[in-house]
């Protein structure tokens, strides 16, 4: 995400374009990614949001996390269209300064919501299974509420700052009479270390994050002979289902983002132009690829969660059977007392 932009894009035809934006191919390619993203994540989001309210009401702290992390998706899924309707105009945004850059603000909020938020559920799973007993009296929905608002302030208040310098106002291209959303080349030397900072804490800092923090869970877990087989295969599941989630939508694009930034302290302008056009398709798959988070979250968190898994199958033998709410509500209830739900 650029923040503050000189492109070298001028509205003489002597000038050239610092990257050439607009491929018909490619730009067909990632509108398939976006509405693929936006259909399934509507879906699946939708399924789950009912008993993963259940599971908040019941003060269940994973039920709170991922509550947050519904919540964050859904707002994002609402701006993909805007993004399916740049791609099918050829990288034109056609829609204004405006919404290209709330479109932007939900964009990259969800991403680091969702990294942050996938932070604290895994360091809630180690607190859970390596300190079973000190943690409980700390795990309350005070505890989960708080950290899922400090997330949410943190980022928005850093997302706000950006759209506040953002240069977006400068991005029209009179060569071709069109509008580039957050394609702006080439970046400034705020920019790049920007991207940096971005890199190092919204990234790898996390992933060191949920490395230790899961590789203290399978250790603990692979040592305990009071949990079954069918409760270690979930926990590790849920362990290499994250570190999944940052590997395939997260990391491609922190990468491409590093090289990026690095690319423009250590080259001259003509090959710092030329690198940038060779990565400008990647960079954009890569930056696709982080949508379909909103996809995965709720269907990794479903497989693993015995909580909300319950609330499923129990909401759907009362369609079968035409339970009433109290008879649902209290079944989920009395099988979600076993201590196995915690994991």
């Amino acid at each position: 995400m650029n923040v503050t932009v000189s492109p070298i894009t001028t509205t003489t035809n002597s000038s050239p374009e610092c990257v050439k934006i607009g491929d018909i191919a490619t730009s067909d390619f990632l509108m398939s990614v976006y509405i693929l993203a936006f259909v399934s994540g509507l879906i699946f989001n939708v399924l789950t949001v009912g008993p993963i309210w259940h599971q908040m009401q019941r003060q269940n702290v994973l039920g709170i996390f991922l509550l947050n992390l519904s919540i964050s998706d859904v707002l994002f899924l609402f701006t993909i269209p805007l993004w399916i309707n740049y791609y099918r105009h050829q990288h034109q945004w056609m829609l204004g300064v405006t919404s290209c850059s709330v479109a932007g603000f939900f964009y990259y909020s969800n991403m680091y919501i969702s990294i942050f938020l996938l932070c604290c559920i895994s360091v809630d799973r180690c607190l859970v299974v390596t300190y079973p007993l000190r943690s409980k009296t700390h795990r309350t929905s005070r505890y989960a509420w708080t950290q899922c608002v400090i997330v949410y302030i943190a980022v928005v208040a850093l997302h706000i700052l950006v759209l506040v310098y953002d240069n977006l106002k400068d991005v029209h291209d009179d060569l071709h009479q069109n509008d580039h959303c957050y394609e702006t080349y080439p970046m400034t030397k705020s920019v790049a270390i920007f991207n940096l900072i971005r890199v190092g804490i919204g990234f790898l800092l996390p992933l060191l994050v949920l490395a230790v923090s899961y590789w203290r869970v399978l250790a603990t877990v692979g040592q305990s002979p009071g949990l079954t087989a069918q409760v270690k295969r979930k926990v590790r599941l849920l362990s290499f289902g994250v570190i999944g989630i940052f590997s395939v939508c997260f990391a491609p694009y922190h990468i491409l983002l590093l090289t990026r930034s690095l690319v423009f302290f250590h080259s001259d302008e003509e090959n710092y132009c030329k690198i940038e056009q060779e990565m400008h398709f990647f960079f954009s798959c890569t930056l696709a690829l982080s949508s379909l988070n909103c996809v995965v979250d709720p269907v990794l968190y479903v497989m693993v969660s015995n909580g909300v898994q319950e609330e499923l199958k129990l909401c759907w033998r009362k369609h079968r059977r035409t339970q009433t709410d109290t008879d649902c509500a209290l079944t989920a209830y009395s099988r979600g007392k076993s201590n196995m739900n915690l994991i």
